[in-house]
């Protein structure tokens, strides 16, 4: 099957609440536990960068999780946004933790130059150029920065696409049913990645499918 993209970002208000009030527990638990094993021998702290944060729900994971750690989190959608600004409205324990920004990639605009950690989930596949990804990591990264990206995987046709949403999604609304195939037409395939970690020569990171559906890049920059 190849590529077919979709938009870039997710703006409409009736697809956003409809992500926002979405069951993710599974896989954003997964993304948690697989960053812990993948860096269980370091002390996480300092400030990690959630690339892609949608409406903040991995941000604020991995902040209770990691409290030792300050979490920038980047959109470029203004409506995913205000969810997560309003859900960090309400709470009285994380405010002095997590900060929101807007910004698309490449050029984003940011405190920090460098980040401790650079974190993403589900934002590769949403991009034309996947190289915006890898070329940013490498700019906001100094030498012994953990890097953890998690994404989807392409399947091979229609027929497993539309398998893998009745296996997954099927109590979800229409709307994030179509998203979520769409979404794993998007997605590249383990080779695609591996690829595109050696043009930006990051290819010592490990490459990684954990699910049926998901894949990991991971480990500490050079």
């Amino acid at each position: 099957m190849k590529r077919t993209l979709e938009p870039e970002l997710m703006e409409d208000e009736e697809q956003v609440k409809a992500y926002a009030e979405a069951d993710f527990e599974e896989p954003h638990s997964h993304f948690i536990k697989l960053f812990e094993q993948n860096f269980s021998d370091q002390v996480i702290e300092g400030t990690a960068l959630d690339l892609g944060c949608g409406p903040g729900d991995i941000s604020f994971r991995f902040a209770r999780v990691f409290p030792k750690c300050t979490v920038h989190a980047v959109d470029g959608s203004r409506t995913m946004l205000q969810v997560a600004r309003h859900r960090l409205g309400c709470s009285s324990t994380m405010q002095e933790q997590i900060m929101f920004f807007e910004g698309m990639l490449p050029d984003l605009h940011l405190p920090y130059r460098h980040y401790d950690y650079l974190i993403s989930n589900s934002l590769l596949h949403h991009l034309p150029d996947p190289g915006a990804l890898w070329s940013v990591i490498k700019q906001l990264s100094g030498p012994g920065c953990g890097v953890f990206i998690m994404d989807l995987l392409r399947p091979e046709n229609t027929r497993t696409a539309r398998r893998m949403v009745e296996s997954y999604a099927a109590n979800e609304p229409a709307i994030l049913r179509r998203d979520f195939y769409n979404s794993l037409r998007a997605a590249f395939t383990l080779d695609e990645i591996s690829a595109q970690l050696r043009q930006q020569q990051l290819d010592y990171l490990t490459l990684k499918q954990v699910s049926d559906r998901h894949v990991t890049v991971s480990g500490n920059i050079r």
